[in-house]
């Protein structure tokens, strides 16, 4: 059986701070896969609290406004609790609140999506020669 009392000594910690570090949160938070790309992310500037550009190590707390773009998607959230855990996906969804407004742009850009493909979006790398005359027909 696992001893689990280190990891919970280690978030009580935390959340007696109230703070922690934001790329272990938005790993927490299942934003990311692994803490580097999250690291990554916030040093691309990807990743802004209360819409300012930030770096890996700076705190995040509960309250803290937070804006993620991963891919194509942006998430404007509420951070509602801080835990350097990673959990279950229905556990990591209650550490934060989607704002109304990003709910209704991401919705949007689903159905913009659903219903327009980007041609571009099915080329990889360069065209064949095929692709090249198939191109070529479509513009006229």
């Amino acid at each position: 059986m696992i001893d689990m009392s280190d990891k919970n000594e280690k978030n009580e910690k935390n959340d007696k701070n109230g703070t922690i570090r934001i790329d272990k949160w938005l790993w927490a938070a299942r934003f990311f896969k692994t803490r580097s790309l999250a690291t990554h992310a916030v040093e691309l500037g990807r990743v802004l609290q209360n819409e300012q550009r930030i770096k890996p190590a700076h705190s995040v707390k509960a309250g803290d406004l937070i804006e993620v773009q991963h891919g194509e998607q942006i998430w404007q959230i509420k951070v509602l609790r801080v835990s350097d855990v990673r959990g279950p996906a229905a556990v990591a969804q209650t550490m934060y609140e989607e704002t109304a407004e990003s709910l209704a742009k991401r919705s949007k850009a689903a159905e913009d999506r659903k219903y327009f493909r980007e041609p571009a979006a099915q080329l990889q790398g360069r065209p064949t020669k095929r692709d090249r005359r198939q191109i070529d027909f479509t513009r006229g």
